[in-house]
């Protein structure tokens, strides 16, 4: 009667559901539904439309759907080695059930189940055997247990209800987390099958695979950027949030590097082919994505270390209560063994936190790092390109022999015109602000590292450092020379502008703090974590710098091997160490530290140290990732409830209430479904937010 009952049920619902979806049908075609199902259970032989009906729905809830439509298209439709396996095992279960609801008419029927109950129990019995040869226990040998002890003490159809429930988790666990690995691993979309080239002045449209380097392909509004690449004409707003998470469209003109799997929202562009295909810095992300979603034998662990922990307590009350309450209270123990399905609820909650992270524009590329978030209780921030920016700020203007600040920036946007170090766009941007103008220089002999020499019809120009005007025979001024020494002692830069081989002045760059990085420090702030900074830099500007912020500790001229030991002081006083740098030279501390968080961005992520990448290049998704982890957590808490609490409750029935198996299967097949819920819920409740924002209007 407890198949029968869980069959009507279970295919009760599927009907309404399906019943449901067609808002038209009326009581009458629900009743018939009903009672069609209802007939069917009875049926002497089990159908394949049982088995299609349900696969049907389980393709709809895991929102499969689309993907098979997807690799339709793509011309496979293969399911995975693991999938495989799942439903091969599956369909032994619903032929099981089947054999049951026959043996319901005549008993001796349910014993052709053993056959199909035993070949799906051989991988417990050989991880049973490989811990046993481990010399340890796990929690492989309460499967074991249970299942032989439901056959030999006769509970058959016990038996074949707990593994078809059991397996039916295991098939939706192994869609869900295909699922979430398709999310990611495709997170930047479909790549188009052909693209427009332009061919001795004529655009023709070529498969997307035939494309070459250096080929020049046309992007106009609404499509896809197919190839990382540089733009040789027209401008174009361009919407990077799937590879980087910036919120806004960025402007790009000639000149600027764009990336495959971006979109173009308004604007045309000729783009020069630099990377295709496998190459560019998506399928590299995609690559790393997909080594981050293969984490399930890591993340089973962290369950499985908790199942195999609880084994012997399971194993000890099971074994008091069967000479006391008999074989049947004993295998309800084993039912619900404590924190067992764990093993289950741990990867699921894992990828869908990993799904979210990479949908706001942040790349886990560790999925461990999601266990340690909520334990940092120390931040630690590189200064320069971490807390600061690559393009300094022009703060003050220094004039001599009567030129004024506004004829001094004009020389030195002139000669810097055109050069895109970060100094020179310090002073264009500077210029720009003042409304000058400059006219355009003849020649430019550019020496690196040192300076720049224009020539314009009647004028000379040198703009470059100390050096640079000594090499080049200009005498510096005295009141020069101590400036120059005064920026040097506080860390800041000091470039000389000549005209005509006579000193005019110098302009002083400051480094620019990071527009976020304000409000982030005060976040942390509030929320009570401590902070420092390391820096390369001298010991004013690190002063400066965590005066400005609010930051109370530093360390200022640290070398790179110098700040890892830093983090290992800070971790040997019992921190648990966050390090945030560019990644450029400090891979060493980057390694050290117990999470380790680049902004490097997207362009470097193959070649990038960091646990973890923020894609945009900035701090601000940083209070994010805190909350990422913190609600995972939070998850992983309340899977260990869902994984326990029931645990007690059965065992409190048995020895109170004289519970059998069969309420112990029915128990722990309700709280499998409860538990995978959980670790999904996260997910779409993400999606639900982001539906709920403003849609912004696309051009």
């Amino acid at each position: 009667m407890f198949f029968e009952i869980t069959a009507i049920i279970g295919g009760a619902i599927l009907v309404g559901r399906r019943v449901y979806q067609d808002q038209r049908v009326n009581k009458s075609t629900l009743v018939n539904a009903l009672t069609k199902h209802i007939t069917t259970v009875h049926t002497p032989t089990p159908t394949n439309s049982w088995v299609s009906e349900l696969q049907a729905q389980l393709t709809t809830l895991t929102g499969h759907k689309r993907r098979q439509q997807m690799a339709t298209i793509a011309g496979s439709t293969a399911p995975s080695v693991e999938e495989r396996a799942v439903l091969r095992l599956l369909r032994i279960q619903w032929l099981n059930i089947g054999i049951a609801g026959l043996s319901l008419l005549y008993s001796p029927l349910i014993l052709l189940t053993l056959p199909g109950s035993i070949y799906s129990l051989i991988p417990a019995y050989r991880l049973t055997y490989q811990s046993f040869k481990e010399r340890r226990i796990s929690s492989y040998v309460l499967d074991t247990i249970l299942a032989t002890g439901a056959i030999l003490g006769g509970y058959l159809y016990t038996n074949v209800a707990g593994l078809w429930m059991f397996t039916l988790g295991q098939y939706l666990l192994v869609k869900s987390q295909n699922n979430s690995r398709q999310s990611l691993t495709n997170l930047f979309g479909e790549l188009p099958r052909t693209v427009w080239v332009v061919v001795d002045d004529q655009e023709v449209e070529i498969p997307f695979d035939q494309l070459q380097f250096q080929d020049l392909i046309i992007v106009t509004a609404g499509q896809m950027i197919p190839v990382d690449g540089l733009i040789t004409s027209g401008v174009a707003s361009v919407d990077q949030h799937m590879l980087t998470g910036e919120a806004q469209p960025v402007e790009k003109c000639m000149g600027d590097t764009v990336f495959a799997s971006t979109v173009v929202l308004a604007g045309q562009i000729h783009i020069q082919t630099q990377k295709t295909g496998q190459e560019t810095v998506a399928m590299q992300i995609g690559k790393v994505l997909e080594q981050t979603a293969d984490f399930q034998s890591t993340l089973q662990s962290r369950g499985e270390k908790i199942a195999d922990q609880l084994t012997l307590p399971t194993l000890g009350l099971s074994a008091l209560a069967l000479p006391t309450l008999g074989l049947s209270s004993a295998l309800a123990i084993l039912t619900n063994m404590f924190g067992y399905k764990m093993r289950i609820y741990s990867p699921l909650s894992m990828l869908s936190f990993l799904n979210i992270a990479s949908q706001q524009g942040i790349l886990i590329k560790d999925g461990r790092s999601l266990e340690v978030l909520d334990q940092i209780d120390m931040i630690v921030f590189d200064k320069t390109g971490t807390l600061t920016i690559e393009t300094p700020t022009v703060a003050v203007i220094h004039t001599f022999n009567g030129v004024t600040e506004n004829e001094l920036l004009q020389y030195a946007a002139t000669a810097e015109h055109g050069q895109v170090h970060p100094i020179a766009k310090a002073i264009l941007q500077c210029a720009s602000e003042r409304d000058l103008s400059w006219p355009r220089m003849e020649s430019a002999n550019y020496r690196i590292g040192y300076g720049i020499q224009v020539t314009l019809a009647d004028d000379i120009i040198h703009v470059g450092s100390h050096q640079f005007m000594t090499l080049e025979d200009i005498a510096i001024d005295a009141d020069l020379a101590d400036i120059q020494k005064q920026c040097h002692k506080q860390g800041h830069s000091l470039v000389m502008v000549a005209h005509n081989r006579t000193l005019v002045g110098a302009i002083e760059l400051h480094a620019t703090i990071r527009p976020e990085a304000k409000q982030i420090v005060d976040e942390l702030r509030h929320r009570g974590l401590p902070m420092c900074i390391i820096s390369g830099d001298h010991e004013h500007p690190t002063n400066a710098l965590a005066n400005t912020l609010g930051i109370e500790q530093y360390f200022a001229s640290t070398l790179p091997e110098q700040k890892a030991e830093i983090i290992e002081d800070l971790q040997q006083g019992g921190r648990t160490v966050c390090f945030i740098g560019d990644g450029i030279n400090d891979s060493i501390a980057l390694k050290k530290a117990d999470l380790s968080i680049s902004l490097r961005g997207a362009t470097t992520v193959a070649q990038d140290t960091a646990q973890v990448v923020m894609m945009d290049g900035t701090l601000g998704q940083f209070m994010s990732l805190l909350e990422i982890g913190k609600h995972f957590e939070k998850n992983m808490q309340t899977n260990l409830s869902i994984s326990t609490i029931p645990s007690a409750i059965c065992i409190g029935g048995v020895l109170f209430l004289h519970w059998g198996v069969t309420i112990g299967v029915l128990l722990s097949g309700t709280i499998l479904f409860v538990g995978m819920g959980n670790g999904l819920l996260p997910l779409f409740t993400y999606k639900e937010i982001e539906a709920s924002k403003p849609s912004q209007r696309k051009c």
